[in-house]
């Protein structure tokens, strides 16, 4: 059904007659009348009912009038909401990201998102870096920030910017020997009780990876998907671990942990992940700028 003989045809029925609709929409009477006569000829059926100077809905002009109008609302409702996500008034951006970056990393992001774009609400998926980077590539999340790098499978579905590099720490209970050290080779940890990140991060198979190329075989005693968790544990003595060192500053304030730089097998980073299909709403690519913004500072 053709909208625009449908505006003709409702413009028609609010004012009351051709003559007065046509000076509404500055149209001739003639095109205006050919525009209903057209739609009647597609719907079989006649809308209005010509009685002298007098115009009205016939009982299908009627039910088409009620339809037409709530179908123009929406579409001006639609209008009016694209015009909000555009100026970015309104929306939501779904994001993801592991535990430790949502506690750790992108606070400050969210507080400069929100207060430069209050209308738009956040969605924030938490999930290991590889998990993200694969919703992300179904197109489930808008973005997602993660660890690199990350597995093949994931890594492929998604386009990546880095943002800034990932330091590691070696932590340990305190009166542990590394503390004196200055840097920890994957020998050496190796060699300690591990408690490690489950297989599902990116910090594991990154680790993994290291141990391979090396042809070590890691003592892992225990694994789990919570850093809280594993710092706990370490802190009691169970064994030392590895974690990004944005999440243990507050322990090593107090010194209720030790730690020393991991000697890295490789540079670990920290990205943005997208979908390698189709566009970026304005949301998302606002908050790709205020992430580079407050992450590169």
């Amino acid at each position: 059904m053709d909208t625009a003989r449908l505006g003709v045809f409702v413009a028609v029925a609010r004012e009351g007659g051709f003559s007065r609709a046509a000076r509404a929409l500055g149209r001739t009477q003639s095109s205006v009348s050919q525009a209903v006569a057209l739609l009647e000829h597609e719907l079989g059926e006649p809308l209005f009912v010509r009685d002298g100077r007098q115009t009205h809905l016939t009982a299908a002009g009627q039910v088409l009038r009620a339809h037409a109008e709530r179908a123009f609302a929406e579409l001006e409702l639609a209008r009016a909401e694209l015009a909000a996500l555009r100026d970015l008034t309104a929306g939501t951006l779904a994001l993801g990201a592991s535990d430790t970056f949502a506690t750790y990393l992108l606070p400050p992001v969210f507080a400069a998102f929100r207060a430069r774009y209050p209308d738009v609400d956040l969605r924030l998926d938490n999930r290991p870096s590889p998990a993200i980077a694969e919703r992300v590539g179904a197109r489930a999340l808008d973005l997602g920030i993660v660890s690199l790098p990350l597995p093949r499978a994931a890594a492929d579905a998604v386009r990546i910017e880095t943002l800034a590099a990932q330091r590691d720490l070696v932590i340990a209970p305190p009166g542990h020997a590394f503390a004196r050290a200055r840097r920890v080779s994957l020998k050496r940890l190796a060699a300690e009780p591990l408690l490690l990140l489950d297989a599902s991060t990116a910090t594991r198979a990154y680790l993994d990876a290291g141990f391979a190329a090396r042809g070590l075989r890691p003592r892992v005693r225990m694994e789990m998907s919570s850093v809280e968790v594993l710092k706990r544990l370490v802190e009691l003595g169970f064994g030392v671990s590895v974690v990004p060192a944005l999440a243990a500053a507050r322990e090593l304030a107090e010194r209720s942990l030790v730690a020393a730089p991991l000697a890295a097998p490789a540079t670990r980073q920290l990205g943005i992940v997208t979908p390698l299909a189709g566009p970026l709403s304005r949301a998302a690519r606002a908050f790709i700028e205020v992430a580079r913004a407050e992450l590169r500072a």
